[in-house]
């Protein structure tokens, strides 16, 4: 029998008509597709194709055994992740060498900060995977700005605010164009990253780039707390003819 081939397929930001033409055919066509989410929750990734699968689409959820409820540092959490990616990756070999492709549903990129990765690495050489690029929330963050983000030979910078805080500022004050993803807990970490830099007033602040509650806003006028989907951008101004 013929092995299945699993889909790594990019939903883009989180706006259906952002999607590729090769993601919307592939999603509207698929007889199975998977997804991660939280337990207890629909999972952003399936809420986007909302409307867009067969009637007959077997799903298969695959939820996370942890989140924030332990640091990342403690060893227990990739423990945890490693055992969680294996059995996911065994559920969808065994699709796979029964002839089924699948889908799995990817927020953003594949390839970009996804988990869909750690499936990935897994799955290669023991059934056909393949990958559909997507367009990135940081994408659609800059251009709800309005504003583009390089000019030039500017250098854009792409941090996770879970760096040490000192990291963190040392990159910021050195970069000429800067994303700023994984706020969440560390926004107070990221201000005063920011300010050590003196670069808080060229900030800005944009919640669920893309989505229908999509917020733009400089970062001094942040609150105490950000959405999940919030993403910190500074602007280049390079060289210009």
């Amino acid at each position: 029998m013929t092995q299945g081939i699993i889909y790594g397929v990019g939903l883009g930001p989180g706006s259906q008509d952002l999607m590729s033409v090769r993601a919307d055919r592939l999603i509207r066509g698929a007889s199975h597709v998977a997804y991660f989410r939280k337990k207890g929750r629909t999972g952003h990734a399936r809420s986007i194709v909302e409307g867009m699968l067969a009637p007959e689409v077997s799903e298969l959820a695959m939820e996370y055994p942890v989140t924030t409820e332990i640091p990342f540092d403690d060893p227990r959490y990739n423990e945890l992740l490693a055992n969680f990616y294996q059995r996911s990756v065994a559920l969808l070999i065994e699709l796979a060498e029964a002839g089924r492709d699948v889908v799995v549903l990817c927020e953003g990129d594949p390839f970009f900060y996804g988990s869909f990765m750690h499936l990935y690495t897994r799955l290669l050489d023991r059934v056909p995977v393949s990958v559909v690029p997507g367009i990135t929330g940081m994408s659609a963050a800059w251009t709800a700005t309005g504003q583009p983000i390089t000019w030039g030979d500017d250098i854009l910078t792409v941090v996770m605010a879970t760096l040490p805080e000192a990291s963190l500022a040392a990159r910021i004050a050195e970069t000429d164009a800067l994303v700023v993803m994984k706020i969440g807990r560390n926004l107070d970490k990221l201000r005063r990253a920011l300010a050590q830099a003196g670069r808080d007033d060229e900030a800005w602040l944009i919640e669920y780039a893309a989505m229908s509650q999509e917020r733009v806003r400089p970062f001094k006028d942040a609150g105490e707390s950000v959405p999940y989907f919030s993403i910190v951008l500074i602007h280049g101004h390079g060289r210009r003819p």
